[in-house]
């Protein structure tokens, strides 16, 4: 029977949760996998939900159980995956049937999926993992507005709320809200690392046991700090495993994964101009703890690093303080990135309303959202660091952030992010930089002249 008001394929973690989410929301919603034992399987396990759920064996049999015009979310693997899917979906649909692509997909294929489409499609950002899909996400819709409007009511449904106000919102055409939440995956990167580092300097140069860094942690999230992030780092470290009796923590292997929207979100920049040395070093640092190996041989050959720190030397406050500066600037760099995408490709994307939508659901939900908005509505095209309330806070707490990178440095503590942290703030506080002397290079070995301070373009040197 036609009963379902939305459709959606693929029953992973994140697409079975977002199903049980749109259930529990009141709305039928038909689903199917390529294997059919995982619907079977996860239709059995809905539980009260089982009568909002239609598992379909078919494709053919996806789309008939669905009203009309159908809308249809994929929740498959980035890449080739979802143009397969695409294709095998396209030619059992009506002309005015809409597809959402609702996976992490690069927002360049998204343009193109949105170029090429033969029908109505959508690419849409969502974030905040397992426990997000199914209770609420944050949502970043992209592609025409009109197909947005279509399922609207859906999605903003089954999303976070912060204060009632619904986090899913409309970010632009073709891949904007990919865009976004490639970039929402930069910061949370740059956010993660930042406090690993922290974490390093506590555990290594403090001698800090797991337990006492997370009562540390859960401080902090009670306090300016208070972020999603900040909260789980606290429950992680506190944890003890079963196994061992020993902190879970320190039973884990040193090397961070990765999906590539980080990555992503890096090389963009670069083809924007858009600087965010943060997110950078934040995406480096995860591809070195890869190299085990090597980090290893390394110590061997050159000697661990003197890394006990005395009492006095760092403080948990400057600490506290360094992560808030450091906060501040890796969202500074995110949204300016946005503001270089929106002007380079005209999508003129909302920057209050994605502070808005962030400000639950996802992973880098913090307290400093709502000001963030606030800033952004005031002055759209300013970089945050600049707003008063985040000038503020930058004022007093950027010494210690260099204070404390400093003292890292010299302890032999690796601290890429926060460190480049510090060179963007310097550099952007930096009425007179140093670029003419690369400038004077440049024309002495390539004629590509300089501007004058005193004016004119296009001089040269006596070289």
């Amino acid at each position: 029977m036609t009963t379902a008001q939305i459709g959606l394929i693929g029953l992973g973690t994140m697409g079975a949760a977002l199903a049980a989410n749109i259930a529990d929301n009141g709305f039928d919603i038909a689903v199917w996998n390529r294997t059919t034992s995982v619907t079977k399987e996860f239709a059995a396990n809905a539980g009260e939900l089982a009568g909002k759920i239609t598992a379909t064996e078919t494709l053919e049999d996806l789309v008939q159980a669905i009203t009309k015009p159908r809308a249809i979310i994929l929740m498959v693997p980035a890449g080739q995956a979802v143009d397969d899917q695409i294709d095998a979906l396209r030619p059992l649909l009506e002309a005015d049937d809409l597809i959402i692509d609702a996976g992490n997909a690069l927002f360049h294929d998204t343009n193109r999926r949105a170029k090429e489409a033969t029908g109505p499609f959508l690419g849409i950002g969502v974030s905040g993992g397992e426990d997000g899909a199914r209770f609420g996400p944050s949502i970043m819709g992209g592609g025409d507005k009109a197909y947005w409007d279509r399922v609207s009511h859906i999605l903003e449904a089954i999303s976070a709320k912060h204060k009632g106000t619904p986090c899913a919102t409309y970010m632009g055409p073709a891949g904007a809200g990919h865009f976004v939440k490639a970039v929402h995956n930069g910061i949370e990167y740059a956010d993660m690392q930042m406090i690993a580092e922290v974490y390093g300097i506590m555990r290594d140069g403090l001698g800090m046991d797991a337990p006492d860094i997370g009562k540390v942690f859960e401080n902090w999230n009670a306090g300016p700090l208070q972020s999603y992030l900040i909260e789980i780092s606290g429950k992680v470290a506190k944890t003890i495993d079963d196994k061992t009796g020993k902190p879970l923590l320190d039973m884990i292997v040193d090397a961070a994964g990765q999906k590539g929207t980080g990555r992503w979100t890096a090389i963009e920049a670069q083809q924007l101009a858009a600087p965010i040395p943060g997110i950078e070093a934040a995406v480096v640092a995860r591809n070195l703890s890869s190299r085990r190996e090597e980090r290893a041989a390394g110590e061997a050959l050159f000697g661990p690093a003197p890394r006990k720190i005395s009492d006095e030397a760092v403080t948990l406050d400057q600490l506290e303080s360094a992560l808030m500066a450091g906060k501040i600037l890796s969202y500074a760099q995110g949204f300016a990135m946005i503001e270089a995408a929106s002007e380079s490709y005209g999508w003129a994307m909302p920057l209050p309303d994605i502070a808005r939508v962030w400000r639950a659901g996802c992973i880098i939900r913090s307290a400093m959202l709502d000001d963030m908005a606030t800033a952004l509505t005031e002055h759209p095209d300013r970089n945050l660091m600049r707003a008063p309330a985040f000038a503020d806070l930058l004022k007093s707490n950027h010494n210690a952030l260099r204070e404390v990178v400093a003292i890292g440095t010299l302890h032999g503590t690796a601290m890429p992010a926060l460190a480049s942290s510090v060179a963007y703030f310097d550099a952007m506080r930096t009425a007179r930089g140093t670029a003419n002397m690369i400038q004077g290079q440049r024309d002495f070995f390539g004629r590509h002249s300089f501007a004058r301070l005193d004016g004119g373009d296009g001089w040269h040197g006596p070289w």
